[in-house]
């Protein structure tokens, strides 16, 4: 899980007024609840994220990665199941 506790911007500590999902559309939205891949932000920063959707796709993924490599799996194989999970390898 990333910060769904927060109730303030992760980037600027204003008041959280949406939840950005790092990997977004119709099913990875679903997906990044159930990872748990959402941050809290403004709508400045809602906005510029998916201005810049790349970035958030990538740290997506890395945490991602990291929660399975918590879990005992290797790079190779967290990198695997994010690939076979989202579709995509983002980086």
């Amino acid at each position: 899980m990333i910060t769904e506790y927060m109730d303030i911007c992760l980037f600027c500590g204003k008041p959280k007024q949406d939840t950005h999902h790092l990997c977004y559309g119709t099913a990875n939205r679903k997906l990044s609840d159930a990872d748990g891949l959402t941050v809290p932000v403004c709508r400045e920063h809602h906005e510029l994220l998916h201005k810049n959707d790349k970035i958030s796709k990538v740290i997506g993924q890395l945490a991602y990665e990291r929660d399975r490599c918590t879990e005992g799996k290797t790079i190779e194989k967290a990198r695997k199941m994010f690939i076979d999970r989202y579709g995509k390898n983002y980086l």
